[in-house]
């Protein structure tokens, strides 16, 4: 692969990122020196720099958020995480409360939080506003070594050295699963296509998730290095890793199969990595301080040059030198002109010319992958003529065998023609077999099949299955597809008769109208035909996950029209896909709002400014999880200012004791409990010994004004 353009920063690269408004990408090297280039002349538009100096960057040790406002970053001593305002320089919060040395940090999309992980396995979250401690996401039991967050921000997950995935919902501020099937500690982890996730551990094991039903989709295979950073496509077509060794590494996203497991070698590790969906160009951060840049379709042009001038076989070469073009349109006008080719040369090979074929044939014959089917296909036409011979003689078990085992013959009209014949007496003998004074013309009728494996078998279930047979007909006339199902599952012979096909045909059709109702969102209408569809074994699991689907959000459309705000947000809480819809965009900003102003009031300990925004959030049952950080964060701003004031000891006691029957013993209480020793020593209180509830418990009812009283 050609370089297009390239850049030296000398440091060692740790984080790339392009925005899109303004054409810029931002490039942070492991001196935490901040840079904006242009995209296109590579450019510098602006910097700063921090002066952390970052000696050990194989886990995210940098972040810079969305709006291009919030720097987040380890110390040098990586014994705390600290969070700047890139716009202003000043420090805005700082994490030091890691026991041990913190290990990676990451902001959210929306620009909300901080998350500092640690080698304690603890999860801390920062309001970037306020840079006060917000929550903490559920613990592993050993070093956090990423952290990602879906593309809407409705996910994120953290990978440890306990070799576990923490995955949880920050919708519902609910822990979803915690992923276990890696041998050895988990390095890497990226969210795509909505509901999926990939982990790449220590020994370079690749697992792809679905994280709706926590179960393993597929392994990776092909990594033979250390993962240090992956990126994937805009359009999620493509997977691409780059490694210790220099290597990048891609996946197709589609079929999982490895495309090269060496697209790209780099001279330097590879330390970042991002994506120019706009431009298809691959942009590699390194070890040694270059950026690089590669236009990952390389060779489209040349290739449409070589195909105005039908040069197949340069096409080939390109191909070899760059395997995603095989992804490109152009290629795939080169696909199907081979196909077309070969299917014209079978027709000519069919009627005996073979010179017309090699004509066809004769512009792909340098091309060894294709020259390989060019010759077997002359090979296996040779016995092409007997094979006609005996079918037009009737011989059909000599014509069937050659048929098996040259299976060319079964794409031929002679073939097609064998196969009406047999269904057509076949379904003659099954009407015939009915009635005593035909079942010998039945039997006479197949006779010439008798000879043929494949067909005797079902000849043979024919004549002792005639009531099944019946029955059979009877469930589909009926329209009970479930009983027409189950008969086709126990006996196979069923599948050759019309019935069974005209039944196949109306279950692809019932699936393909009830598709074009989803996309209409005809709901009623998906419905109805999901329902008949789900009594069809090939399609009854994604019919009753698609129907689940559509009573969630039959259920949200009704409570948008009527008002009912409770049951809409529960609606989206159960399906994410609801949230893609304009009233599902229209809720979650709002609510995202909301959250935004009641946090102001929450660092400061105003519960009933707090309250008072997020009024008609109380009564929703999706929302209690949140609602309970959000108002525990509250809390402990009242307990801090009470500290800030010295509030009698006995006042701030009680405080505790409050917060703990709401909320239990969480990180914040434990945190300001360590504070609250500093100036009051004399204390006696003891959190261990103090009853307990939890935030899963906290309703509403128990908001008080404050928890001091």
């Amino acid at each position: 692969m050609k370089v297009i353009k390239s850049k030296s920063v000398v440091k060692p690269v740790l984080l790339l990122k392009l925005y899109k408004e303004g054409n810029t990408l931002l490039v942070i090297d492991n001196e935490t020196t901040i840079r904006f280039f242009n995209n296109d002349s590579l450019s510098l538009i602006d910097g700063f720099k921090a002066g952390i100096e970052h000696k050990d960057y194989r886990t995210n040790v940098v972040d810079f958020s969305q709006d291009q406002y919030y720097l987040a970053s380890l110390s040098a001593d990586a014994r705390e995480s600290r969070l700047y305002n890139a716009k202003t320089k000043k420090l805005v919060a700082k994490v030091d409360r890691h026991h041990g040395e913190a290990s990676c940090v990451a902001i959210d999309p929306l620009n909300r939080f901080m998350l500092s992980g640690g080698d304690d396995g603890k999860i801390f979250a920062v309001d970037v506003k306020s840079g006060k401690l917000m929550f903490t996401l559920p613990s592993h039991i050993d070093t956090i070594n990423d952290i990602t967050f879906s593309k809407n921000a409705n996910w994120v997950a953290t990978a440890s050295y306990d070799r576990k995935i923490s995955v949880y919902n920050l919708v519902t501020m609910t822990h979803k699963d915690r992923l276990r099937a890696h041998g050895a500690p988990v390095m890497k982890i990226k969210f795509f296509n909505k509901n999926k996730l990939i982990s790449i551990d220590k020994d370079s094991k690749a697992i792809i998730w679905n994280i709706h039903t926590s179960k393993v989709i597929t392994r990776l295979q092909g990594i033979h290095d250390e993962v240090r950073q992956m990126v994937i496509s805009e359009d999620e077509r493509f997977l691409f890793l780059g490694t210790h060794l220099g290597y990048v590494l891609v996946y197709d996203l589609n079929t999982y199969e490895a495309i090269s497991t060496r697209f790209i070698k780099m001279t330097s590790p590879i330390t970042a990595m991002e994506f120019d969906g706009e431009k298809n160009e691959l942009i590699i951060g390194t070890e040694d301080g270059f950026l690089i840049y590669y236009d990952i379709f390389e060779g489209l042009e040349e290739i449409k040059n070589l195909l105005k001038n039908k040069k197949f076989e340069a096409i080939q070469d390109e191909i070899e030198k760059n395997p995603l073009l095989r992804y490109t349109n152009v290629y795939e006008l080169v696909s199907n002109l081979w196909e077309k080719t070969l299917e014209k040369a079978k027709i000519a090979l069919e009627n005996g010319d073979r010179s017309r074929a090699e004509l066809l044939l004769n512009q792909f014959k340098d091309i060894p992958s294709k020259n390989k089917i060019i010759q077997k296909l002359y090979l296996d036409y040779a016995q092409y003529p007997k094979f006609v011979d005996n079918a037009r003689n009737n011989k059909l078990a000599l014509a069937y065998s050659l048929a098996n085992s040259f299976p060319v013959y079964k794409d031929t009209k002679i073939y097609r023609a064998l196969e009406t014949k047999w269904k057509t007496s076949f379904a003659k003998a099954q009407k015939m077999m009915l009635n005593p004074k035909t079942l010998q013309s039945a039997k006479d009728m197949l006779m010439p099949y008798r000879g043929i494996s494949e067909k005797t078998k079902f000849i043979q279930e024919l004549f002792t299955k005639s009531a099944i047979y019946l029955r059979f007909r009877e469930s589909i006339s009926k329209k009970d597809f479930k009983i027409a199902m189950q008969l086709i599952k126990q006996n196979p012979f069923l599948t050759e008769l019309p019935e069974y096909t005209t039944l196949m045909s109306f279950s692809d059709n019932l699936y393909i109208k009830a598709h074009d109702a989803l996309a209409q969102e005809d709901l009623h209408t998906a419905g109805k035909l999901l329902s008949v569809l789900k009594d069809f074994d090939d399609f009854k699991e994604e019919s009753l996950e698609i129907l689940k689907d559509i009573e969630v959000k039959q259920k949200f459309y009704l409570a948008v029209k009527s008002n009912n705000m409770a049951d809409a947000y529960d609606a989206m809480a159960q399906l994410e896909d609801i949230q893609e819809t304009p009233e599902g965009k229209w809720l979650q900003d709002q609510w995202n709002e909301d959250v935004s102003i009641a946090n102001t009031y929450a660092v400061t300990g105003d519960v009933i400014g707090v309250k008072k925004v997020l009024e008609k959030y109380l009564n929703i049952n999706s929302k209690h999880m949140s609602l309970a950080t959000i108002f525990s964060w509250c809390y402990i701003s009242q307990l801090e200012n009470a500290v800030n004031n010295r509030v009698v000891q006995s006042s701030i006691e009680k405080g505790v004791k409050n917060y703990l029957s709401l909320f239990g013993e969480t990180d914040q209480i434990d945190n300001f409990y360590e504070t609250f020793k500093e100036y009051y020593p004399e204390t006696k209180l003891n959190l261990e010994l103090l009853p307990k509830g939890s935030q899963s418990r906290w309703r509403p009812s128990m908001i008080m004004r404050s928890i001091l009283e």
